[in-house]
C-alpha cells in the first residue's frame, strides 16, 4: 500500500510559514538540494489544502507537475487548471482510495488543515521535517490540534551543515 507523507521545511517552534506566507528565514543549502532530489522520486501524488495551493499559484507553481497528480482540497474554490483534480468533500475517503490505489507515494504539502484532517482519518504515515534553527514566534503551524494522540518512531536524524536537522518519524499504529 503507498504511504502518505506529510512534512516540509519548519521554524523550531513549528512554523511552516510566517503569517502572510512568507519563508524568507529557509536556509537553502546543497545539501538540502541533495535531499529533496532523493525524495521526490518516491512520490506520484501531491495533496494540498486550498491555502497551500494559492501560495504555489502566487509563485507560479499551482498547474501541477508532469507525471505527478496534484490534488487540492478545498470547500470554496470553484476551479482548478487542467491537471489539478479539485476535491470539495470527503478528504479522508479520496485520501483513503489514493492509498488503495497501485503508485508511488504520496506527499502532503504545507497544510496544517489538510493534515489535521488525514492524522485524525489515520492516513498518515511518515512524517518528515527540516527544523530551521529559527523561532519565528508566530506563524502558520505545522500541527493543529488533533483529537487523539499519534505515537511515531524516529527513523532518520540528520544534521545539515546549515544547522537545520532533518527528522523523519514512522507513524506508529499498535495492534
Amino acid at each position: 500500500m503507498r504511504q502518505v507523507i506529510y512534512g516540509g521545511a519548519s521554524s523550531l517552534d513549528n512554523f511552516l510559514a510566517r503569517t502572510d506566507h512568507a519563508v524568507d528565514w529557509l536556509l537553502w543549502s546543497e545539501e538540502v538540494s541533495e535531499y529533496m532530489a532523493s525524495f521526490w522520486p518516491r512520490i506520484d501524488t501531491v495533496l494540498m489544502g486550498r491555502k497551500t495551493y494559492e501560495v504555489a499559484v502566487a509563485a507560479g507553481q499551482g498547474g501541477g507537475s508532469p507525471g505527478t497528480a496534484t490534488y487540492v482540497f478545498s470547500r470554496t474554490l470553484t476551479a482548478v487548471p487542467a491537471g489539478v483534480t479539485l476535491v470539495r468533500d470527503d478528504a479522508a475517503g479520496v485520501v483513503r482510495r489514493l492509498k488503495a490505489e497501485p503508485g508511488k507515494d504520496i506527499c502532503v504539502l504545507g497544510g496544517g488543515d489538510l493534515a489535521r484532517t488525514l492524522f485524525e482519518a489515520d492516513l498518515i504515515d511518515e512524517v518528515g521535517l527540516n527544523v530551521h534553527p529559527v523561532l519565528l514566534g508566530d506563524g502558520i503551524p505545522a500541527f493543529h490540534r488533533i483529537s487523539r494522540q499519534v505515537n511515531l518512531e524516529l527513523t532518520e536524524c540528520r544534521r545539515f551543515r546549515t544547522g537545520c536537522v532533518l527528522l523523519t518519524y514512522r507513524v506508529r499504529r499498535e495492534g
